[in-house]
């Protein structure tokens, strides 16, 4: 199970020789199973010659018995007659390895570079329950891999690298997929809540419900698809052009080198690997999002036009959605709270009145201040103005009306011809018209005339459509409704005051028998519940009136979005929602397995509460073809985590199922719920147990190190990396003022390198406004400064293989010469240590799962072509020459 190679060469008679064995799910570990040990000696190892010495097998059980777990055996040659030395085989666990034990091992000879001494893969879960507790109970199927270097005062260090799998690649696409469908068929539902509108507008909603449905369609199929799936919890790159795997991100592994030192506490340092969140299976033919966006709201101004809709800018449209998801969260809160608030009042519990009613104060107000927007009122004229006839009656009297307002400077009317609704409405040539202009913002717009009742009240409006569209507008209706519930509000704070002072007064003075007869004629003075009843239920009504109205202006705000982008639109909504959904289950990953390392850093879980923690994403693309493409998908996903929040739970029970993080929420903000156990969630700070939404800082720097990149520097154009790079830089130092107004800088864990922050901060912006070929200097001041904010490191490229393994290994073997004095010369030998196979065949695949497809799928080099091609022609044998040695000076720089 186990392959030894002894090399030629002999510097130390004794040599001792660690390994650890592979137990494969199929075939789980127990007493009576099998070891068998093969010994060979290798003559030439550049050639992979050797000769076979000898075997030897045992039984884990018998291991165990023995003492001090060790055993001594005879190696047997082919036929089991001869021997051939012997072998000494001790069950070794990590972190027992002492000084002293250490000293014996043999050091390198100068022809074995490789100083690995364990290698061992787990395929199933994780056998030691203690490392699961400190990455995370999300993790599976851990590949280990040990190795001894010699420090500068010839001492050794222990250094354990553990790759595992994290289920999250599936678990949170597919959440995310379920909130796609089910916020899709909200909006289809509150596009047929909007009533009758005019023929035109009529159509635009049946088309854009037809496209939103063919959506849903296509992401119930790729959810169905996921659910089929069994197996690894990662997605090969070989895969990365399945439409049913499009949402699960690539090579989504975490990676964990822990260092012990003789006569000090280990160390840990975490690095999450993924390819680059982006659509692969879209493609990249026409750029990638952020190119995309830019000109779909440049196209959407004219779109606008042709289809006789309003333009909203893209911070309007993101307002609607803001204000729709804030009142719809609100509404059954404050109705929640209005029915806690009278449970109190039937108790008599003056304590219990107090706190219900400051709840519901402050909860009502933010219901008011999110509608505090002159948005919802020019929405609520548009959308009066799309009835049925509507523009047939009125369109004779508002062009002179026009002409009208056009020339005043009241602050009640509009500045503008452009700012009118009237000019993009059905029947309304927009030609002469510039829609280039801010979005449709009236300030004299207001609401919808509600019905009247003969006694002169106001019924609550129940469907928008029962406007009475031959009235003219009332534009301060909807400041009238508006501001009922602020009134309903001080009425019930009225009541409630003056029933908590008739109980406070009630043992100090008798009420005057006249007065007593009053009050008794209007209510039943004990009954606190019936007395506040009828001002909560005004409450409530008015809340409902102003959702209900509220719902229906944002709804049609998004409808005319929806309309000037068909079908452009929602295509982008698609894959914006494909690489969101892939770096998103990568930042859960991060979150999680760095939470799990911090349990016990009082200083980490201070600064997790007060100020968010920062996740730094190191990219390795090239600004060069395809890739361009990816950068600019991975720019706006990695961008759009910023809507993400994190809450911490206590799980129901300590199962792994019930320890799996729950997504919530819709499009314009997620929630992540991160269940603990009941142990682990106990230690929190009180702040985080009573569900504080915690906050992340995405922070994104490219460098592109390959020669593709060599290539866009001296040919092409680098701007998009430098934009990044600066804009992200200026996040990041911004995440840092804030770490330094809130908490003292001696919570940051400690380094050996004592270089201070903000010198680190202001060489990294010198760093990203310099003009030089790949600056890598940016990528290390970028992880240096992620690590000594107790940040989340991530790295990725194409596929989170070559360059991504190699920039890995070169970050931990840094770490292992600056903060754990690794000697000089062995810092090239742990570098190839790292980076190289344990054996030929199955054992030495454990690093690359696509270890077969890579083989069987390489390419040719590609700067050879048919030479017979080529010789047809003198002219096409000069080109191939010039782009042969192009590519190979690319290469051999």
């Amino acid at each position: 199970m186990s392959c030894f190679r002894l090399l030629k060469k002999r510097a130390n008679r004794d040599p001792l020789f660690l390994t650890g064995v592979t137990f494969p799910p199929e075939y789980p570990a127990s007493p009576e199973t099998l070891v068998k040990l093969t010994v060979y000696d290798v003559k030439d190892k550049a050639r992979d010659s050797s000769s076979f010495l000898g075997s030897a097998t045992f039984s884990v059980g018998k291991l165990l018995r023995a003492k001090d777990e060790q055993l001594t055996l005879n190696l047997r040659s082919s036929d089991g007659v001869c021997a051939a030395g012997t072998v000494v085989v001790s069950r070794l666990k990590m972190g027992e390895m002492e000084e002293a034990d250490m000293d014996h091992i043999t050091a390198d000879i100068q022809a074995q570079k490789c100083s690995l001494v364990c290698e061992s893969a787990s395929h199933g879960t994780c056998g030691d329950r203690d490392n699961c507790l400190q990455t995370g109970p999300v993790f599976k199927n851990p590949v280990c891999k040990v190795y001894r270097f010699q420090t500068v005062d010839s001492k050794w260090m222990l250094v354990r690298e553990q790759m595992e799998e994290c289920t999250l690649s599936f678990s949170i696409p597919k959440q995310l997929l379920s909130l796609y469908i089910q916020e899709d068929m909200r909006r289809i539902q509150e596009l047929r809540d909007l009533g009758d509108l005019s023929p035109h507008w009529d159509n635009l909603r049946k088309e854009i419900i037809s496209r939103y449905f063919q959506v849903i369609t296509s992401n119930q199929e790729t959810l169905a698809e996921l659910d089929k799936i069994s197996g690894p919890s990662f997605k090969p790159s070989c895969s990365k052009g399945q439409k049913s795997l499009e949402f699960i991100p690539i090579n989504l592994h975490t990676q964990r080198m822990r260092v012990t030192c003789p006569r000090k506490t280990d160390a840990f340092y975490d690095v999450i690997t993924v390819g680059a969140p982006a659509a692969h299976y879209q493609g990249f033919k026409s750029g990638g999002l952020h190119r995309l966006l830019s000109r779909y709201e440049a196209e959407k101004k004219s779109f606008s036009t042709a289809y006789q809709c309003i333009y909203y800018s893209p911070e309007h449209t993101a307002k609607a959605q803001e204000v729709l998801s804030a009142v719809s969260q609100l509404q059954p809160l404050i109705s929640c709270l209005a029915d806690q608030l009278l449970q109190a009042a039937q108790q008599r519990s003056s304590t219990g009145l107090r706190d219900a009613l400051k709840i519901l104060a402050d909860k009502t107000e933010q219901f008011v201040h999110a509608l505090k927007d002159e948005l919802v009122k020019s929405a609520l004229l548009a959308l009066h103005a799309a009835r049925p006839g509507y523009v047939s009656k009125t369109q004779t009297q508002n062009q002179p009306q026009a002409h009208n307002h056009q020339g005043q400077s009241s602050p009640g009317l509009c500045q503008s011809h452009n700012h009118s609704p009237v000019h993009n409405l059905p029947g309304h040539s927009p030609a002469g018209h510039s829609t280039t202009g801010s979005p449709v913002v009236c300030n004299n717009v207001e609401g919808c005339q509600p019905t009247t009742r003969e006694d002169g009240g106001t019924t609550p409006l129940k469907r928008q459509d029962s406007i009475p569209h031959h009235k003219e507008y009332d534009e301060e209706e909807w400041d009238r409704v508006w501001a009922n519930v602020a009134k309903s509000l001080n009425c019930v704070i009225a009541m409630v005051d003056k029933l908590q002072e008739q109980d406070n007064n009630k043992p100090e003075q008798p009420i005057p028998e006249q007065t007593l007869a009053d009050v008794i004629t209007s209510h039943n003075p004990g009954d606190w519940r019936e007395q506040l009843s009828p001002v909560v239920s005004r409450l409530k009504e008015c809340v409902v009136e102003v959702l209900e109205r509220a719902r229906r202006a944002m709804t049609f705000v998004l409808l005319q979005e929806a309309a000037c982008s068909i079908p452009q639109g929602l295509l982008l909504q698609q894959r914006r929602d494909v690489v969101f959904s892939q770096a998103l289950a990568a930042l859960a990953c991060g979150f999680v397995m760095r939470l799990y390392a911090g349990m016990e850093d009082k200083g980490f879980l201070r600064q997790l509460h007060l100020v968010g923690v920062v996740a730094q994403f190191e990219s390795l693309l090239s600004v060069y073809s395809e890739e361009i493409g990816m950068m600019e998908d991975m720019e706006v996903g990695i961008s759009d985590l910023h809507r993400v929040t994190f809450r911490i739970t206590e799980a129901k029970t300590d199962e792994l199922a019930d320890l799996e993080p729950v997504v919530s929420g819709r499009r314009d903000h997620y929630t992540v719920e991160v269940p603990l156990p009941r142990q682990a969630f106990q230690t929190l700070p009180e702040e985080i147990k009573e569900g504080k939404l915690l906050q992340v800082f995405p922070v994104l720097f490219n460098v592109g190190i390959n020669e593709q990149q060599t290539i866009a520097e001296r040919f092409g154009d680098v701007s998009l990396q430098e934009r990044i790079n600066q804009r992200n830089f200026e996040i990041l130092d911004g995440y840092y003022k804030s770490l330094r107004e809130k908490m003292p800088m001696e919570c940051l864990p400690c380094f050996q390198t004592q270089t201070d922050l903000k010198e680190l901060l202001e060489t990294l912006g010198q760093n990203v406004v310099t003009k030089k070929r790949k600056n890598v200097e940016i990528l290390w001041l970028a992880g240096t400064i992620c690590r000594r904010l107790n940040g989340i490191r991530f790295t990725s490229c194409k596929s989170a293989k070559d360059r991504t393994s190699m920039s890995v290994t070169l970050e931990q073997c840094a770490l292992l010469r600056d903060e754990h004095q690794l000697n000089k010369d062995y810092f090239i030998r742990a570098l190839d240590c790292m980076r190289s196979r344990l054996t030929q065949g199955d054992v030495g695949q454990w690093d690359d799962p696509e270890a077969d497809a890579v083989a069987e799928n390489k390419p040719a080099s590609r700067h050879f072509y048919p030479i017979a091609l080529l010789l047809v022609s003198s002219h096409l044998l000069v080109v191939w020459l010039i782009l042969s040695l192009v590519f190979l000076l690319a290469k051999y720089q």
